[in-house]
């Protein structure tokens, strides 16, 4: 579905469906955030009262995870926002011509 990190292809590769409906706008990054904040948040705090690690490992060790998760959900939640338009039928995806 995917031409690249984030550019949908115009139409699917395996069955022509038209892809170019797609309206993921900045929803794949907002669930992005929620998933990582949520994830890292109480692993941090659990990290820092349980092992009392040096602030900077601490700092540098989260960031590296922060980005890392980030970049690997990106894509494919956005995949799971044009998928869902897609099975709604939502922004042209349901018009047949």
């Amino acid at each position: 579905m995917l031409r690249g990190y984030l550019k949908v292809r115009d139409t699917c590769s395996v069955c022509n469906e038209t892809l170019s409906h797609h309206r993921a706008d900045d929803g794949p990054a907002y669930l992005t955030i929620l998933i990582v904040g949520h994830l890292m948040a109480p692993l941090i705090l659990y990290v820092f009262t349980k092992y009392r690690p040096d602030p900077m490992l601490l700092a540098t060790m989260f960031s590296v995870g922060t980005v890392g998760l980030s970049l690997f959900l990106l894509p494919r939640l956005k995949g799971v926002i044009v998928a869902m338009q897609w099975a709604r039928r939502m922004h042209g995806f349901g018009a047949r011509g």
